[in-house]
């Protein structure tokens, strides 16, 4: 019994303790904090599609792969050895070209006439 005693108090303790851990910043991502973050990932370049579409595309390995990131998760893709502005992971397939920029994800996804958003700060 004294056991369990000691156990709730011991817990009862720490999170008391806890508002004086004010030092320490917790981040929330869906919290309404005075300075509206970026919805572009770091380094990136985001792209609209016809029909609204949006994707992200990180350059990487001195332009041997383009890092496509969607909403909810992230590929890599390799440079073709044809060609020097096509990428693919054999079945996601990114071209890009000025405002002719194409996505082909399998049959899910078609993004069309893709261009490159120009970066504001």
């Amino acid at each position: 019994m004294t056991v369990k005693f000691n156990k709730i108090l011991v817990t009862a303790s720490l999170i008391a303790l806890l508002p004086a851990c004010s030092s320490i910043s917790l981040s929330n991502p869906f919290g309404s904090g005075s300075k509206e973050q970026s919805r572009t990932p770091q380094n990136a370049t985001a792209y609209v599609c016809e029909g609204n579409k949006r994707f992200y595309v990180r350059m990487q390995n001195n332009g041997n792969d383009a890092w496509l990131i969607y909403p909810d998760h992230e590929v890599n893709l390799t440079k073709t050895s044809d060609s020097s502005n096509r990428y693919t992971s054999g079945v996601i397939s990114l071209v890009i070209n000025g405002a002719e920029t194409t996505l082909n994800d399998g049959e899910k996804i078609a993004y069309t006439a893709c261009k490159a958003q120009v970066k504001t700060n």
